[in-house]
């Protein structure tokens, strides 16, 4: 294989350079298929929910089928049923209330495990870790009776707790890493000055490591907002978020395929929307430090 370089000059190319060529050329292929991949799941679900129940139940699928909004009406009640708005600012005020109070916990822990280190701080970091080794179903009786005794089912701020308790040890193990990458002497040069803890984590601490900030609070959010163990069974009609609010439409009469497809894209869109506005932070702080 050759190149003109210049006119009337031809440059063979060399034999590595024609490799890395290729092995570009079938990583770029490669991702490009793994994207479809995952994205044909979505694009199928988003397709079925634009089709009437007996379309969507047909075997093999009708991809011609005419398309209705029928799925949607039925979720947003425009029939005469439940209203999924209720559902939907819980999973909202409980997500964002949990990852706040998940950022306000885990900035200080991560700053005493990465720059001020305790301690130990391996032996608390690997505690950390094993409370994620717990099945979740396993604590979910002991913590349904305390919520009981306690009268604290069906009680918005209770899934705001369990989700703080539940999301902190990874936030705390993500923003160690971040906050590892800080120069020490920035530190140092802001306490000559006089400035407190306080204002070192929320002064100087915070708006360094804010693209690592925002990937732990993106990956908070999402987990809030999708979990669905815990909040099927500690609520009822007040506290019912919108995963909950999901399994309705799986009913003693069946299955109703195209408004479930309708209600999980629906439900979908706020996590998707958060992803693609904070995409940039979102790799920013998860690359962070990877390259040094």
């Amino acid at each position: 294989m050759t190149t003109l370089t210049a006119p009337g000059a031809i440059t063979a190319v060399p034999p590595a350079a024609r490799r890395a060529r290729r092995r570009g050329t079938a990583l770029a292929l490669l991702a490009w298929f793994t994207g479809i991949l995952f994205v044909l799941p979505v694009l199928w679900m988003l397709l079925t929910s634009f089709h009437s129940e007996s379309d969507a139940a047909t075997n093999p699928p009708s991809l011609a089928a005419p398309l209705t909004l029928d799925g949607y009406k039925a979720f947003f009640g425009v029939d005469g049923g439940a209203s999924p708005w209720p559902a939907l600012l819980n999973s909202l005020g409980t997500s964002l209330f949990s990852t706040l109070f998940v950022l306000v916990l885990a900035l200080p822990a991560a700053y005493a495990l990465s720059i001020r280190r305790v301690r130990k701080w391996t032996d608390v970091m690997f505690f950390f870790l094993s409370t994620k080794m717990l099945p979740v179903v396993a604590g979910l009786l002991p913590v349904y009776l305390f919520a009981k005794n306690i009268g604290f089912l069906d009680n918005v701020w209770l899934l705001v707790i369990l989700y703080t308790s539940m999301n902190l040890p990874i936030a705390v193990w993500m923003m160690q890493s971040f906050l590892a990458d800080i120069p020490v002497s920035i530190i140092e040069a802001a306490q000559m000055d006089g400035a407190r803890l306080t204002t070192i984590l929320w002064r100087v601490v915070a708006p360094i490591a804010g693209p690592g900030i925002a990937a732990t609070s993106l990956i908070c959010f999402i987990f809030s907002w999708n979990e669905m163990l815990f909040a099927q069974v500690l609520t009822g009609v007040v506290a019912q978020t919108a995963p909950a609010f999901l399994t309705g439409f799986v009913t003693s009469q069946g299955l109703f395929l195209a408004q479930v497809c309708a209600a999980s894209i629906v439900i979908s869109l706020p996590v998707l929307a958060a992803g693609f506005a904070a995409q940039d932070k979102l790799v920013q702080g998860l690359s962070l430090g990877a390259v040094k």
